[in-house]
């Protein structure tokens, strides 16, 4: 490997010329003719030096040290690797050589920025020949910040040096700004989602409330949907639609499903016993008076996943897979998934849960009756979830009983 500096120059020559051995006395942080280094949270810099000729890794770290810079020193790029690796919290840039045997400095520069956790380390590639160009431009789509052509002047190594922590300081800088900022909006977000639950919790409790006998209906209907999306989710046809969020949105919605009940007279919402025809179709209006409710809020606050989630889940609960529900009549697949989703859900509570005009049915006689209805009115994809994951509901049954 031929030498930083100019070749003819010996190295005496070279240590007189760049006064590495002057004896001068520096002040901390500043650097040779006065010039400040560009301090980083109240410190001097630190630099890596990589080069496989220790001559250059002398001279490198002679000029950087004695312009008030810390400096660590690599041989090679697998233990320039380590310390970068060990080290990248403090690492303000990285001289590197490119021409080196074993890992050369194009290899260290892929794996440094194609690290999430050493890609923020700048780098300052040195090219010994101008042939070299080719590699340098490769070096510089990966990421590295800067290069030289060898021989260099010291000066011009120091002014790169020192544009490079600049650059990294400010980029530190805007980093720390984004984060501060990330949080800010994440608490806020929190604390808005929390008002809205609770809102909307409390919304649809205003129709439970006025049946008495559905006591812990909301809670328990939460917990069925979330564990049969999940379950779901496992199903090659479903694992792109069911997200997270998507999950969690259902989560939150599900309790919207009845909130339409505000608007059935009470004769008929709890009257004891079987309804007449008639009663039944204006029960049945409940699905259009909570979905148009949900719907007009969704036109007032604009595109929201929520309130959409809500929206279909009121209107279509109770429609069926083969087409015989209610409101519109709908069938297969052009029911909304979380409808058909709440729709077992909600069928399963009504089952195991007593009213004045019937007994709690079992949890095994339950699920018999559920699945009897597998591709007929309900979605046979989701009734093997269900059957999947019936002892769980079994469990929320019985852990968020009826509140007396």
């Amino acid at each position: 490997m031929r030498g930083v500096f100019d070749k003819e120059l010996s190295f005496e020559c070279m240590k007189d010329i760049f006064g590495i051995f002057s004896g001068r006395e520096k002040a901390p942080g500043v650097a040779k003719e006065g010039r400040s280094v560009p301090r980083v949270e109240g410190r001097n810099p630190t630099i890596l030096i990589v080069d496989d000729n220790h001559d250059n890794v002398f001279l490198l770290d002679s000029i950087i040290t004695s312009n008030g810079y810390n400096t660590y020193t690599a041989y090679g790029g697998a233990e320039a690797l380590a310390i970068i690796e060990e080290k990248r919290a403090e690492l303000d840039c990285v001289i590197l050589d490119l021409m080196m045997p074993d890992i050369d400095g194009l290899q260290v520069t892929k794996k440094v920025k194609r690290d999430k956790k050493t890609k923020h380390v700048p780098i300052l590639l040195l090219t010994a020949k101008q042939r070299d160009r080719d590699e340098v431009a490769v070096g510089l789509d990966m990421g590295a910040e800067d290069y030289l052509t060898k021989p260099i002047e010291a000066e011009e190594l120091l002014a790169r040096v020192r544009s490079i922590i600049r650059a990294k300081r400010l980029q530190d800088e805007i980093s720390r700004v984004n984060a501060h900022l990330e949080q800010l909006v994440e608490e806020r977000t929190i604390e808005i989602m929390l008002t809205r639950d609770s809102a909307i919790f409390g919304l649809a409790k205003l129709a439970e409330y006025r049946d008495p006998e559905t006591g812990g209906h909301l809670a328990r209907i939460k917990n069925y949907v979330k564990v049969l999306s999940e379950e779901l989710r496992r199903f090659p046809k479903f694992e792109e639609i069911l997200t997270d969020e998507y999950i969690g949105n259902m989560y939150q919605s599900s309790p919207l499903h009845d909130i339409g009940k505000v608007g059935v007279p009470d004769h008929i919402l709890l009257k004891p016993g079987k309804l007449t025809k008639d009663e039944f179709e204006i029960m049945k209006t409940h699905t259009s008076i909570g979905g148009d409710a949900l719907a007009s809020s969704e036109r007032m606050f604009g595109d929201n996943s929520f309130l959409s989630m809500g929206r279909d889940i009121a209107y279509y609960h109770h429609e069926k897979w083969n087409g015989s529900g209610y409101p519109k009549g709908l069938a297969g697949d052009s029911i909304p998934l979380p409808a058909r989703i709440m729709s077992i859900a909600d069928i399963y509570d009504a089952l195991t849960s007593k009213r004045v005009y019937k007994d709690a049915f079992p949890h095994e006689k339950t699920v018999s009756m559920i699945t009897e209805e597998s591709g007929k009115t309900l979605d046979p994809f989701i009734i093997k979830a269900f059957t999947n994951v019936q002892d769980v509901f079994q469990e929320i049954r019985a852990n968020i009983d009826e509140i007396k």
